[in-house]
């Protein structure tokens, strides 16, 4: 079996889409005989604080699933202080420094991004070990984080973000970019750079649908994922308009604004929204049986940004209502998998609930059975790992 490791910030238990993406990617270069290993830091996220069985470790390792997991010590958190957060960063960047330069790594070694501090570390190590690189880039940084105001342009830390970004582009051997927008800001810094559309496209092995539709209960939307600021689930709590409708909105997740969440919940009289907090991937999957609409909100519109959760949930046979702009939008209107919003403009999200709102049932069913139809064939993992082995990526 040839080997691959993942350097990767995030891996169950934790939760989330990131680490479900990298995941799936492992199981699945394990399926194709690849033998795979991860490195990544001690459970922490979403909260912020080690998991129970991580506690008092400098490291661990683990088999999960036939993928060896090695993980390493990082001091967690979720602070709002900046000084913490990057302790937190430089923390896991220390750990993941001298593993790398000390300890022996395969030939072919994919590094996520972001985080870019990681993957400047890893590719900088890398490179000078000669190995082959493969860049997954999910997200653009610094771009990303001047578009959601999380970093001031010209300032000391937007230029050496820059020079991070152009350095780990240019030393990458190949680059997998989640959407077009990607591969195109990456192929304007460096033309000639080996590039390859790779979408994070879901594994639930479900062959027909099992969706519940209750005749005589409302439609119910719902948000599942992280509460952070770019999804700004607290802001669509706050104006999404439910009165009068026959439509509930259900939230289940963590993050940093659970709590603004949970205290406009209890401030309301006979409120439309449900919290349901962080569940497992199972008893979420089990939950949301009998809901009917699955909502993807962006707080703004992130260049490059193309949620999972659309092909998450289209995979299961939600329709999705999209609230982000972005290559995002045009894959849910080309595809037809629901209803899209203009990125902030509550106005319009308000309009889409009423129209949902006056579907009934047996329109919600046939458009259930179309999306998961549509997903199946178009969003297939295995189609596309297999492609891209054939190319020689991997």
């Amino acid at each position: 079996m040839e080997e691959i490791l993942i350097i990767s910030n995030y891996y169950p238990p934790e939760k989330g889409a990131a680490a479900n993406r990298i995941e799936q990617l492992a199981l699945k270069l394990y399926q194709n005989n690849y033998k795979v290993s991860v490195v990544c830091p001690l459970g922490n996220y979403p909260k912020g604080e080690l998991f129970p069985e991580y506690k008092g470790k400098f490291s661990a390792t683990e088999n999960r699933d036939n993928i060896i997991v090695k993980r390493l010590w990082i001091y967690p958190s979720v602070s709002k202080n900046l000084i913490i957060r990057i302790l937190s960063v430089l923390s896991f960047s220390l750990s993941l420094f001298f593993y790398l330069l000390f300890k022996r790594t395969p030939k072919k070694v994919i590094v996520q991004s972001p985080p870019l501090l990681l993957s400047f570390i890893s590719v900088f190590i890398l490179s000078l070990k000669n190995k082959k690189i493969i860049l997954n880039v999910s997200d653009l940084w610094p771009l990303a984080a001047l578009e959601l105001n999380a970093l001031k342009a010209g300032s000391f830390s937007h230029k050496f973000s820059l020079f991070m970004e152009r350095f780990i582009y240019k030393k990458s051997t190949i680059i997998l970019g989640q959407s077009n927008e990607i591969i195109s800001h990456i192929k304007n810094i460096f033309a000639d750079k080996k590039c390859f559309l790779y979408r994070n496209f879901p594994d639930h092995n479900v062959d027909h649908l099992e969706l519940k539709t209750n005749e005589n209960e409302p439609i119910k939307v719902f948000y599942a994922g992280l509460l952070g600021i770019a999804q700004g689930v607290f802001e669509l709590c706050e104006k999404i308009d439910l009165n009068g409708l026959n439509i509930e909105l259900h939230i289940l997740g963590d993050g940093a604004e659970k709590k603004q969440i949970e205290m406009l919940l209890a401030s309301q009289e006979k409120s439309k929204i449900f919290f349901h907090g962080m569940l497992e991937r199972s008893e979420l999957h089990k939950k949301i049986e009998s809901f009917d609409v699955a909502i993807v909100p962006l707080k703004t519109r992130i260049y490059g940004s193309v949620p999972s959760k659309i092909f998450e949930y289209g995979a299961l046979g939600f329709p999705i209502l999209y609230f982000g702009g972005g290559e995002g939008e045009t894959i849910v209107f080309e595809n037809e998998l629901g209803w899209v919003a203009n990125v902030g403009d509550y106005n319009e999200l308000n309009s889409k609930i009423k129209e949902i709102s006056n579907l009934t049932k047996g329109q919600l069913n046939d458009l259930k059975k179309r999306v998961f139809e549509k997903a199946k064939n178009q969003f297939n993992l295995d189609t596309q790992i297999e492609k891209l082995i054939e190319e020689r990526v991997f």
